[in-house]
Formats: structure tokens, C-alpha cells, sequence
């Protein structure tokens, strides 16, 4: 609960201005309330309205996107683009097409991107964009047209220097490339900073496929063996989703000494007691895009189990959920507890919600927040726009090498913020604070704007 009162009325003004948004308030409490331990000892702020403006988004933009399908039908989705704090660099933040998107999923996960850019130390503000557009079961040529008609109306709202954004959920290589294309066609130009996760052959970065999930994995061996002087060495690991993040958190677990036995997607999940078949797994996701239950089928002694949320059941040491908001509740975190698992580390963003953090904390687990531990990702995308402004490649390895020593430093400052204001260990404040103060100090010395 929040008892300051300059954080208690704005928060108040939020619920009574943004009450049909639950994931943005719900984001906006959990930030006011590690904010508490420091907010006294800075009256500037109150006099200067920072929180206030904090939690208002920059600016707004809400868009129509018509495309065609492939019987020739019309069909019409909603785009969004929440730009919603430039003080310490260029909007960024990536793009979901995902049937869930609506305006407080977009603000919330703008609102957390804020605060995550900034851990990185990376000269990035925070932005989010998307649509309720579902590419799952379309063709690639009603993805590109969709892709198409989504851009023709972002682009004037973009740029390298302005806002630059990246993938999310449903938004992976081909649908950047399809973005991007039509971006350049449009704008006469080649500004290949002004989309992140781009391929390869067009000014993409090595590693950032990879970086969400490993650097969720960075993020966590750093912890486990700080604070419990333990590691991913033969521990079991159990992790839900099976997208990107999902995929290369357990390849990085596996090369950790880890073993990861569940994985999951929309439907249910999957467990596999000798350790999830990567190579299999990756064909199934990544080339036929097929459902996860196909898993069971072709892998002797492997199971398939009915809904997803079950899968926090499975007997694990280590969680990384890795799907999307508010995945794991109560009971999920109540399962974990119970089945001795150690830590829990957020590979999603919001994925648990407050009753299961609760539940975790107070538990004595290890826990970690989005905004911290799945940086990696936007990490490598800054290193991705470095590259297109040198005009240059860098090897695998030095990426991998940069994005690992990001976490590391990502993982100190919050680990130090939580021993300055008194919670040493808590890391969900550590990451709210750190992330906090470095945007509260450039908009304090940028003025009323």
C-alpha cells in the first residue's frame, strides 16, 4: 500500500483518470510504492510535479490499420504508439501484434520501458507500440500487408533520432523486415537506426536474437551467485513461454550447466523429465510455427499437459517466466514455494502479479523484475543502433561480451539502490529506484516540459 502523501494523491489522480487501465495502474503502484523509501528525502519533486509528469505519458498516438486479407476480405486493427518519456534519450521500445493489445498494455509496458532503458545506461527513453493484430495463422503475405498499412501511419510518428523501435510479442525478424522495408520506401532513405532486431543482411546485430534470454540468464547467475553463492550447475529449470526470450533462455540455462524440464505456449505445456530437446523445439517454433503439444508427440517420454498456468506446478529449483503479464498468480508462486524452488527470475514483462510477488518475497525467494533482468534485449538493441550510426559490424562475441557486462552492471545497480534505501537484497526496489533517480535528475534539469 502507498502511505506518502504526495504519492498517495498522485496515484489517486491515475485510478480516477486511467480507471479502465488495470495493467498500467497496476505497474504505476508497484514503481510508487518502492519509491516511498526515497521520495522524502527529495521535496524538489513535489514542488516541480515530477511524478505527476512522470506518469503521463508524452505523447499518445492511436491509429486505424485496414489491410486486405488473402480471400481479398477487408479487415480493420487498431495501432498504437505510446511515446512515453524522451529525458534521457530517443523514445525506444518495441512493437506487439497480439489479440491482448489495448491502450493500458501499452502504457504500462511503455512505463516499464522507461525505467528498464534507463538501467541500461544506454542513452534510450521509453516507448511502446503495437496492435491487436494476431499474426498467428496468417500467411506471410497477409503479415506483410499488414505490416505495410501499420507503417504507412507510423512512420511520420518515428525516427532514429526520435523514436526508434523494435520487436515484442508476434513482431519477430519477418515482421521487422516487412516494417522496415516499407519504412524505406516511404522515406526515400536507408536509416537503418530507426528499427531495432533487423536482419542481418540490412543492418541487424549479431546476438540480438539471442540477447533477451541470455541476458535474463546473465542477470540471474549474477544473482544466484552473489546473494546465495549458488548457480545454474545442475539445477533444474522450469520456464513458460516458447518464443524468443522462452527459446534462448534455455539454450543460455543449458550452456550454464542448468536443465530445463517445462516449457509451454498459449495452450499448455510441455515436460520432459530428461531436459527439453532444444533442437527439436526450435524446429517446431521457429520453422513449421507449430504448437508446442507437437513436442509430446515426436519426443519418447516427454508429456503434454492442458493449460499453461499449470505448469508452475512442475518441480523446479529455478522459474523464468517468460510468456506475458500477470502469468503466474498465487497459486502459481504458492506451487514454486512449495516444491523448494529457489529463485524466480522474470524473463516477460509484469509476468507475475502483485499477490504472487508477495508470495515469492515473502518466502524468502530470490526475485527479480522484468524491467531488470530481461533488458538484455533493448541492451542490445542500443548496441545495434551504435553499430548502424559507425557504419559498423561487430562480432557475436563482442556483443555477447557487452550485453553480458550490461547485466552485470544492471544487476549492481539494483543490488546497491536496495542497500541505500534499506532493503539490501530486494531487488523488484533496487531496479525501481536505480532506473528512477537517472530519469528524475535529467527531467529536474531539463525544466517544466
Amino acid at each position: 500500500m502507498i502511505s506518502n502523501a504526495y504519492l498517495k494523491r498522485v496515484y489517486a489522480d491515475v485510478c480516477r483518470r486511467d480507471a479502465n487501465e488495470p495493467e498500467f495502474l497496476q505497474a504505476v503502484q508497484e514503481v510508487f510504492e518502492s519509491l516511498e523509501l526515497v521520495v522524502d528525502q527529495h521535496p524538489e519533486w513535489e514542488r516541480a510535479g515530477l511524478i505527476e509528469r512522470f506518469v503521463e505519458p508524452e505523447r499518445v498516438v492511436s491509429f486505424r490499420v485496414p489491410w486486405t486479407d488473402d480471400a481479398g476480405a477487408v479487415r480493420v486493427n487498431r495501432g498504437f504508439r505510446v511515446q512515453f518519456n524522451s529525458a534521457i534519450g530517443p523514445y525506444k521500445g518495441g512493437l506487439r501484434f497480439h489479440p491482448s493489445v489495448n491502450l493500458s498494455v501499452i502504457k504500462f509496458l511503455g512505463f516499464e520501458q522507461t525505467l528498464k532503458n534507463s538501467l541500461t545506461t544506454l542513452p534510450m527513453g521509453g516507448g511502446k507500440g503495437g496492435s491487436d493484430f494476431d499474426p498467428k495463422g496468417k500467411s506471410d503475405g497477409e503479415v506483410m500487408r499488414f505490416c505495410q498499412s501499420f507503417m504507412t501511419e507510423l512512420y511520420r510518428h518515428i525516427g532514429q533520432f526520435t523514436d526508434t523501435p523494435a520487436g515484442d510479442i508476434g513482431v519477430g525478424g519477418r515482421e521487422v523486415a516487412y516494417l522496415y522495408g516499407q519504412y524505406k520506401r516511404i522515406v526515400n532513405r536507408f536509416e537503418a537506426g530507426v528499427l531495432t532486431g533487423k536482419g542481418l543482411t540490412f543492418g541487424g546485430s549479431l546476438a540480438r536474437t539471442q540477447a533477451t534470454g541470455y541476458g535474463l540468464c546473465y542477470y540471474a547467475a549474477e544473482a544466484l551467485d552473489h546473494l546465495r553463492g549458488e548457480s545454474f550447475q545442475g539445477k533444474t529449470v522450469v520456464i513458460s513461454g516458447s518464443g524468443n526470450v522462452a527459446q534462448y533462455a534455455a539454450e543460455k540455462c543449458i550452456q550454464l550447466g542448468g536443465k530445463v524440464v517445462a516449457m509451454s505456449d498459449s495452450q499448455g505445456y510441455i515436460y520432459d523429465p530428461k531436459g527439453v530437446d532444444l533442437q527439436v523445439l526450435f524446429d517446431i517454433k521457429q520453422r513449421r510455427r507449430a504448437r508446442i503439444s507437437v513436442y509430446a508427440d515426436e519426443v519418447p517420454g516427454s508429456e503434454y499437459h492442458e493449460g499453461c498456468r499449470n505448469i508452475w506446478t512442475v518441480k523446479c529449483d529455478i522459474a523464468l517466466p517468460c510468456a506475458s503479464q500477470n502469468e503466474m498468480d498465487e497459486d502459481g508462486a504458492k506451487a514454486l514455494v512449495a516444491n523448494g524452488c529457489i529463485g524466480v527470475f522474470e524473463g516477460a514483462n509484469m509476468p507475475l502479479t502483485p499477490e504472487a510477488i508477495a508470495v515469492v518475497q515473502s518466502n524468502g525467494l530470490l526475485y527479480s523484475p522484468g524491467k531488470a533482468s530481461n533488458a538484455g534485449g533493448v541492451a542490445t538493441s542500443g548496441l545495434e543502433m551504435s553499430q548502424n550510426s559507425m557504419r559498423l559490424s561487430w562480432s557475436f562475441d563482442e556483443v555477447d561480451q557487452r550485453l553480458h557486462e550490461i547485466m552485470k552492471n544492471i544487476y549492481k545497480a539494483c543490488y546497491d539502490a536496495s542497500v541505500q534505501c534499506g532493503r539490501p537484497g530486494d531487488l523488484m526496489v533496487g531496479a525501481n529506484i536505480a532506473g528512477f533517480l537517472k530519469v528524475a535528475d535529467a527531467m529536474m534539469a531539463q525544466g517544466i516540459v
